[in-house]
C-alpha cells in the first residue's frame, strides 16, 4: 500500500535542501564580478553550503530508493507523468552533479576544499576553466529547473488541488477528506 505524504525524514530533507538551494543560487549569483571585502567569505560559504548539499543529496537519493512514496495522482495525463519524472531526474543530476562539480573545479584550480577534502580532479588550469564554465552553466540550468519544479508544485495545489503539494509539505499533514 502506498502512503499519502511522503515519510517525514523525507520531506526534512527536501525542505532543508530547497532553502539551501536556492540560498546556494543566490550566495554564487552573488559572488560572480564581486571584489568587495565580503567575497572571501561568500567564497567559503558558498564551498561550505556545497559540501552540505552533497551529503545531503547523497541522504536524499538514499531516502528516495528505500522509503515509498505516494503515488501521483491516477488521473494525471501521460505527459505529465512523464515530464514529472524526467524533472526529478534532472533535479536530482544536478544537485548532485553541482558540488561535484564544484569540488573538481577547486581540485583542477589548485584551490583549498572545505575540510581539506582530497582533490578529486588534476591541477590543470584549463579544466579549471572548463569546470567553471560548466558549473556556472549547470547552475542556470538549476535554477530554471528549480523554476518549473516550483510552478509545477504551485498547479498541484492551486489549479488541480490533488494534494500532491500536501504530500510533502512540512509538518503535521492533515488526512483528505
Amino acid at each position: 500500500m502506498k502512503p499519502e505524504v511522503f515519510h517525514p525524514l523525507a520531506r526534512l530533507v527536501h525542505w532543508l535542501m530547497a532553502i539551501l538551494i536556492i540560498s546556494m543560487l543566490f550566495i554564487g549569483v552573488s559572488m560572480i564580478g564581486d571584489l568587495s571585502p565580503r567575497h572571501p567569505l561568500l567564497i567559503e560559504l558558498h564551498k561550505a553550503t556545497g559540501l552540505a548539499l552533497l551529503v545531503l543529496v547523497i541522504v536524499r537519493i538514499g531516502l528516495r530508493l528505500t522509503l515509498p512514496h505516494p503515488p501521483l495522482p491516477a488521473d494525471l495525463p501521460a505527459f505529465q507523468r512523464f515530464a514529472a519524472g524526467a524533472s526529478h531526474l534532472l533535479l536530482y543530476g544536478l544537485m548532485l552533479a553541482m558540488p561535484l562539480l564544484g569540488w573538481a573545479m577547486l581540485s583542477a584550480g589548485g584551490y583549498p576544499r572545505p575540510l581539506q577534502l582530497p582533490a578529486i580532479a588534476p591541477h590543470d588550469l584549463q579544466l579549471y576553466a572548463v569546470l567553471r564554465q560548466a558549473h556556472g552553466w549547470a547552475g542556470y540550468l538549476l535554477f530554471a529547473t528549480v523554476l518549473v519544479h516550483l510552478g509545477a508544485a504551485l498547479m498541484h495545489a492551486l489549479v488541480r488541488r490533488d494534494g500532491v503539494l500536501r504530500s510533502m509539505w512540512p509538518g503535521p499533514v492533515r488526512r483528505s477528506e
